[in-house]
């Protein structure tokens, strides 16, 4: 008798737990940059008669800035340029359909300066602005670096 109460009562019990159900989450529309962050590595007018170069990626990153209003993603790259007369150039391109977003690193070199080969080490960090609400994936030079997410 007393286990036929036990299977009553946890069955009127087991009627009241809710239970949950992922319900997928859709976004709509197409992600955008909403605020576009000053890059110090940004291509510049005179590079136009500079010549590309290559770059040395060792260490790529993100941090994310929640000390800052609205919430941002700080990518740190680390690495090397072939000589001390190269400057480094970084673009981030706007988000695609998919939510990725695409940084091209690569070093620019004045031809009439001659310079000797010794690798110039660099550390630079970057803003990468603010997005629209989604889940983004950060690729430098074709290498998936990491994701973020924004609300």
């Amino acid at each position: 008798m007393k286990s036929v109460l036990f299977l009553v009562i946890a069955a009127f019990l087991s009627a009241c737990v809710a239970v949950l159900t992922p319900i997928p989450t859709t976004i709509t529309g197409i992600p955008v940059m909403l605020l576009v962050e000053e890059n110090p590595y940004r291509p510049q007018p005179e590079d136009a008669s500079f010549r590309p170069a290559g770059v040395v990626l060792t260490n790529t990153g993100l941090l994310e800035r929640f000390d800052l209003d609205p919430f941002r993603v700080e990518l740190t790259l680390s690495g090397s340029l072939p000589s001390v007369c190269n400057e480094l150039r970084v673009e981030v391109a706007p988000p695609n359909t998919n939510y990725q977003v695409f940084v091209e690193v690569y070093g620019m070199v004045n031809p009439k300066i001659n310079c000797d080969n010794v690798f110039q080490q660099f550390e630079a960090s970057i803003l990468l602005g603010v997005y629209s609400t989604g889940r983004y994936t950060v690729w430098v030079n074709e290498s998936l670096v990491g994701d973020f997410i924004t609300y």
